[in-house]
């Protein structure tokens, strides 16, 4: 299954607590708990474009699987990483944040980001 497409962010568990566990102060998360994000994902064999829209944030991070790769996490650093691909599932660990990223269908994808034993999930839906 391909990745590429566009998905709207439809739920999230666990939003607050992760974001405070990564160090987001109070007001960028209350900002950011209702937004609902835009992902466009551009896969090209093993070369990906990730282009996430969060109100007035834009994030876009591009790397090759199994490649290292300069990334920006969710607070805006920036650090180098290695996305690996095990099927139908994209696995980055940035920072002490382990990240999966995993097509459940052919129109929603699924990305789970653990840190400290907190599990934030995204579900978000090919529009």
């Amino acid at each position: 299954m391909s990745f590429s497409g566009k998905y709207q962010l439809e739920s999230q568990e666990n939003f607050e607590a992760f974001m405070k566990a990564i160090g987001l102060p109070d007001e960028l998360i209350q900002k950011g708990k209702d937004i609902k994000s835009l992902s466009e994902i551009e896969e090209n064999g093993d070369d990906f474009k990730v282009t996430v829209t969060t109100g007035p944030k834009v994030l876009v991070n591009t790397f090759t699987i199994g490649k290292e790769a300069d990334l920006e996490t969710i607070t805006g650093e920036k650090m180098k990483a290695v996305v690996n691909r095990e099927g139908n599932k994209l696995k980055v660990s940035l920072k002490g944040i382990e990240s999966v990223t995993e097509m459940v269908d052919a129109n929603t994808i699924c990305n789970t980001m653990t840190v400290g034993g907190i599990v934030y999930k995204r579900i978000s839906k090919r529009v």
